[in-house]
């Protein structure tokens, strides 16, 4: 990621430049499209981030319509410094491959403290987690016939991981079936609790 945008200033800079919008509309974007499945934008946030790209002129507030009822929505638009720094920073990380530390490879390294019926229960448990969540990212992209492209792309990438991993637990525990306990044995003498 490009030292100037942060994922999130990413996000919500990409989604002014598709057409210009309110932060409740950005909220509902997000969630339609199902980006907090993989960025960490929060409702609260949205109005923070957009006084931190206005402030650094990638985004510029326009005259909205305005409502029958209630008061004006501030409406924002990307600003031709937004749209290029936008391009710069996506071409960065789609080129770019970063590392990920995924939570779930601390408790691997530390399988050995737990005993192995306790850590056959948490891969069950991660096995259903898995196969909600490919259900649910599977609903919310059926429920939005013609999208465009680039964001079935990003449902489709997402399956692709949840299903990568859901291939790699089924092997793993088939593993631990034939090793038995045997890889809890292993560790540094201590009982595994």
């Amino acid at each position: 990621m490009t030292a100037d945008l942060t994922p999130a200033e990413l996000t919500l800079l990409g989604l002014l430049i598709e057409k210009p919008r309110h932060g409740y509309e950005l909220d509902e974007v997000i969630s339609a499209r199902g980006m907090r499945e993989w960025t960490e934008i929060g409702f609260s946030s949205i109005y923070y981030l957009l006084a931190r790209l206005r402030d650094r002129g990638l985004i510029t507030e326009v005259h909205g319509p305005r409502p029958a009822r209630g008061k004006a929505r501030r409406v924002y638009r990307a600003t031709a410094e937004g749209r290029r720094a936008c391009a710069r920073a996506t071409e960065a990380v789609v080129a770019e491959l970063r590392p990920v530390f995924p939570p779930l490879l601390v408790g691997l390294a530390n399988q050995p403290i737990l005993a192995p019926d306790r850590f056959r229960a948490a891969l069950d448990r991660r096995a259903a987690a898995l196969t909600e969540r490919i259900a649910a990212i599977n609903a919310v992209r059926d429920a939005q016939p013609g999208i465009p492209g680039y964001v079935r792309a990003i449902f489709d990438h997402s399956l692709g991981q949840l299903a990568a991993e859901r291939q790699w637990l089924a092997a793993y525990r088939a593993e631990l079936e034939e090793l038995g306990d045997q890889s809890h044995q292993e560790g540094d003498g201590h009982d595994p609790v």
